[in-house]
């Protein structure tokens, strides 16, 4: 990812691996401008003053900051040179002043900026001579018998102490920065490993639900099949048997067999498009009634419920529309359905029933798909929504609620409530009326 390109920064682009090289380029763009600040002040100071001697270092310094400022954007591979060039001119500026300056100008104060200016400007190693350097100078300065210094030995100590414990402080903040950065930089790669598996395993997750999902809609494909298909065969098989017993089958009823047929071919092809609409990618909003919804879902479970003797109980007047991904609400409402049909089915029940109400909130509907099984235990009830827990042994994947509650958590920013006794369960879906 490209950072974005700023003022400090001279105008280049910098990746997410360059961060310490563009820190370093806005450090040394902001002591330019900063400097370049001083170096003004301190010439009008002193012209104002009647000051000589300083004012054509200054207004050299002056001139040579604008020249590396446009050095920084020319060339990028220029930092280190324009670094190197800022630290020896700071070097040269700050001595300058204790040689030539006197100690009530106060001007010697600008030298506890210099470790700062190494900090950022230098590594550690050339930080260390260049504070050696600096440090050998000041102590010299008043000992040396070609300039007359105003400082004496014990002032020019006294700086050099006070500045070589500045160096020390910033020396270890820096280590300590540099220690939490490489904290930071092993957590965030750390987690960017972490999130590449868990990315993973929620692609993978997704996979075997969608075709868990498919073994469930093929099992409901051919509970919608089987008693048509059954129908079909004993009509045919009826005028075949006719026939073998010499029987004269009157076209009439032909007719009404053939148009028997027809019919159960048509219904037929549309349960394969009712299917076919269920398994095609819909990632886009489509506006549909509520209702339509619900009673897709249910439909597609009706042989299941009618082979188990269940009963389900879904009735309601609202026609409203809203807009939604329609598959996947289907989906969520559809596995819902299925585990009340598996825990009926298999703990018979007198008087078994599914029961779906639908609550009108104004900004959202609520679907609650109620039935009168065993109930889901306490230790049970914390877990249905995990990844592969499932209370139906083998014939369980243990991915439907969880996909159904994932899908209700990134589709519609919502999410699947349950509430549980020993007379059945109950899981409530907040559907939202519009996605926006």
């Amino acid at each position: 990812m490209i950072n974005k390109i700023d003022f400090f920064t001279s105008g280049w682009e910098f990746g997410a691996l360059e961060s310490d090289l563009k820190n370093k380029f806005q450090m040394i763009n902001i002591a330019i401008v900063l400097s370049t600040f001083g170096l003004f002040f301190g010439i009008l100071s002193n012209i104002i003053r009647d000051i000589e001697g300083l004012v054509s270092l200054e207004v050299f310094l002056f001139f040579m900051n604008f020249l590396l400022f446009f050095l920084l954007r020319f060339k990028k591979n220029s930092v280190q040179t324009v670094a190197l060039i800022e630290t020896g001119q700071f070097t040269f500026l700050f001595l300058f002043l204790i040689y030539v300056s006197q100690p009530e100008q106060l001007k010697h104060i600008w030298i506890f900026t210099y470790p700062i200016i190494l900090l950022y400007f230098q590594n550690e190693k050339s930080s260390i001579y260049w504070v050696i350097f600096m440090v050998t100078m000041l102590l010299v300065a008043p000992l040396q018998p070609y300039i007359n210094v105003a400082y004496s030995e014990f002032q020019v100590t006294y700086i050099s102490v006070v500045l070589v414990i500045i160096s020390i402080i910033i020396y270890f903040y820096q280590k300590k920065m540099d220690e939490a950065k490489d904290l930071i930089f092993r957590q965030q790669e750390q987690l960017r490993i972490q999130i590449d598996s868990l990315t993973q395993k929620d692609r993978l997750l997704s996979v075997q639900s969608k075709q868990a999902v498919m073994g469930e809609m093929i099992s409901m494909i051919a509970h919608q099949w089987r008693q048509p298909l059954s129908s079909v065969t004993l009509s045919i098989s009826d005028i075949q048997v006719k026939k073998m017993l010499g029987e004269r089958v009157k076209e009439e009823s032909i007719d009404s067999t053939l148009q028997s047929i027809s019919d159960t071919v048509v219904y037929l092809s549309e349960t394969i498009d009712d299917f076919q609409t269920y398994f095609a990618p819909n990632k886009e909003l489509s506006k549909i009634s509520i209702v339509e919804l619900i009673e897709r879902a249910i439909k597609f479970t009706q042989a299941r419920i009618n082979g188990s003797g269940i009963f389900l109980d879904f009735q309601t007047t609202n026609k409203e529309s809203i807009e939604t991904y329609s598959n996947e609400l289907v989906q969520v409402i559809l596995n819902i359905i299925n585990n009340a049909i598996d825990e009926l089915s298999e703990h018979k029940r007198q008087k078994a029933n599914i029961t779906i109400r639908l609550q009108d909130k104004k900004s959202f509907f609520v679907i609650s798909i109620e039935d009168n099984g065993r109930g889901i235990t306490e230790e049970n009830l914390e877990s249905v929504f995990e990844p592969y827990y499932s209370t139906k042994g083998k014939n369980g994947t243990g991915l439907g609620l969880y996909m159904s509650q994932m899908i209700m958590q990134k589709q519609f920013n919502s999410r699947i409530e349950v509430s549980s006794s020993n007379h059945g369960s109950r899981f409530s879906i907040r559907v939202p009326k519009k996605l926006t």
